[in-house]
């Protein structure tokens, strides 16, 4: 429906010379203003140099639709057309909700392209906090939009297993291993003071029996790093896991050391004529490609700064024949993106084959008060213990209600309540809802079949119920285009309220305007219920039938 509207408007801007046109097609906030509105006029008013309610007019004149799409159109504010939906056209849309089932809201329009999503990729240093919960529910967000609009999606972990942060961390479990055996041991400057340590320590001694205490300092560091990055590894797959993300490759970052891909990837910049050394270091010109400053690859005392590992794993990328990389960071990282730009543009990539999502930290709330810490982690609160608190579902939604970008504060109070308050709660009693009626019934939901009779849906509740579901898959188009999953929970709470509204104030089972109404709403609840089911399936959430 949305999509041959779309169409149709775009063939009409390009017949008056506007070519290719970005413009918004979507659901109006106010039921008056009709049931899907553009805002093609005023997009194509600069390019064309004309009154944009001029061209509205003209815009509409120019249309072309089947016959019984549209019954209605109208210009409004300043160049606004409102398009109200005719029923054959409403009865198509819910035929087609209901053939395709749990695949409705899916497209192809990503078909061909290979895409990576790297995220999470918390260093094997502790258990993931909440604000990696919040990078993994993002991740898994846009990985999952860009499955539903036909790309070919690998879901990526990069593991920073390298560097001094590994060093302190196998100091600082040998260290604890110590102190499990009753000797005196101060965990290093700059090390890991976490309780989850001293966990570790118990557990190396288990596995490994009370003489590994006993090994000369040299060798237990270095068995401790082995052990470490195990043991902090298999806890962030078992929490992963259980927060319902997976991933289809796990790389690590000493493996771009140890295959040479270092070195790889500073030829392939050397022979583009971008490198130079100064001062007894390496550099990479990157002010030629928009960094403020030139960056140093190779130190004085030949080490290698971040940056090369960070460029080697790209290249690796690209060459496994990704045609877009998006990474998710910290908002921490905002600084480093244009670095790694330049450094990828000097590498010849064009610039849209990466691009970076931020995440902004994650403050959680109870009883109105910051909770600052665990004493597990000693640092911050663990993702485990968020979703032993409110739960899978709770903590993936409220996650997904903001953009990435935005700071989020996480009211533990509120994702616990059983309540119309909490969010997740309101959107998954509306699926419950819908799935009574049928229990009510005492019929199956796919044993309603049928045309829908859109006549016999008199109250206007039924209208509003109805024409809100054939949005869903230019909801997710869109929410796809831009990354963003919030796109997706917006459109839930809508949907939800309708339905809420819906089932207040209309009757299905024995519905007093007789039997065809009856029907007609049955097939309207299945149609609900399905939508409702599959906006919930993409975002990793759960649909009850009881709550």
């Amino acid at each position: 429906m949305t999509d041959t509207l779309r169409a149709a408007l775009a063939r009409v801007a390009s017949e008056l010379g506007a070519g290719d046109a970005e413009f918004v097609l979507e659901r109006p906030r106010d039921a008056g203003h009709g049931d899907l509105a553009t805002n093609l006029a005023m997009v194509l008013t600069k390019r064309l140099k004309q009154n944009p309610r001029t061209l509205a007019e003209q815009i509409i004149a120019a249309l072309t639709l089947p016959g019984g799409v549209i019954s209605k159109t109208e210009i409004a504010g300043p160049g606004f057309i409102n398009f109200w939906l005719a029923e054959d056209q409403l009865a198509a849309a819910h035929r087609d909700i209901l053939a395709a089932g749990a695949r409705y809201g899916r497209s192809a329009e990503g078909t061909g392209r290979r895409v990576n999503v790297e995220f999470v990729s918390a260093n094997p240093t502790g258990p993931l906090h909440v604000g990696h919960g919040r990078g993994a529910a993002l991740g898994d967000g846009i990985a999952a939009l860009l499955d539903w609009t036909g790309h070919d999606v690998v879901r990526e972990f990069y593991v920073n297993d390298a560097g001094v942060q590994i060093d302190r961390l196998a100091q600082s479990l040998w260290a604890r291993v110590q102190q499990a055996v009753g000797r005196a041991a101060e965990i290093p400057e700059g090390g890991y003071h976490g309780e989850y340590l001293a966990e570790n320590a118990a557990q190396v001694l288990a596995r490994e029996g009370r003489a590994f205490a006993d090994l000369p300092d040299d060798e237990g560091i270095a068995r401790c790093r082995a052990l470490a990055l195990v043991l902090q590894r298999e806890e962030q797959d078992r929490d992963l896991a259980d927060f319902g993300v997976r991933f289809d490759v796990m790389s690590s970052e000493q493996t771009i050391y140890d295959r040479g891909l270092i070195g790889h990837a500073l030829e392939l910049l050397a022979a583009r004529g971008l490198t130079y050394e100064k001062d007894g270091a390496l550099w990479l010109r990157t002010t030629d490609f928009g960094d403020d400053q030139d960056r140093v690859l190779r130190k004085q005392d030949g080490s290698y700064t971040y940056f090369v590992p960070d460029i080697a794993y790209h290249v690796g990328k690209h060459e496994r024949g990704f045609d877009a990389a998006i990474d998710v960071w910290g908002a921490d990282h905002h600084g480093y993106i244009p670095r790694m730009r330049a450094a990828l543009a000097a590498l010849g990539y064009p610039p849209a084959w990466f691009d970076v999502e931020l995440v902004q930290l994650v403050r959680v709330v109870r009883g109105g008060e910051e909770v600052k810490m665990s004493k597990r982690s000693g640092q911050f609160v663990t993702l485990r213990e968020l979703m032993d608190d409110v739960g899978v579902d709770a903590a993936r939604y409220f996650f997904l209600m903001r953009p990435g970008r935005s700071q989020l504060d996480f009211d533990v109070d509120l994702a616990r309540k059983q309540s119309d308050e909490n969010p997740v709660f309101y959107v998954q009693m509306a699926h419950a809802r819908l799935s009574g009626i049928f229990r009510t019934a005492e019929r199956a939901p796919d044993g309603i079949t049928g045309a829908l009779d859109v006549a016999a849906l008199a109250a206007p509740q039924d209208a509003e119920l109805l024409k809100l579901l054939p949005v869903f898959p230019e909801i997710v188009s869109k929410a796809a285009r831009e990354r963003e999953p919030h796109r997706i929970t917006t459109y839930l709470h809508d949907l939800a309220s309708v339905v809420h509204g819906w089932y207040h104030h209309t009757r299905t089972v024995g519905a007093p305007e007789g039997p065809a109404t009856e029907q007609a709403r049955l097939l309207l609840a299945r149609a609900a219920r399905i939508v409702l089911a599959n906006a919930l399936t993409l975002l990793g959430l759960t649909a009850p039938d009881r709550m």
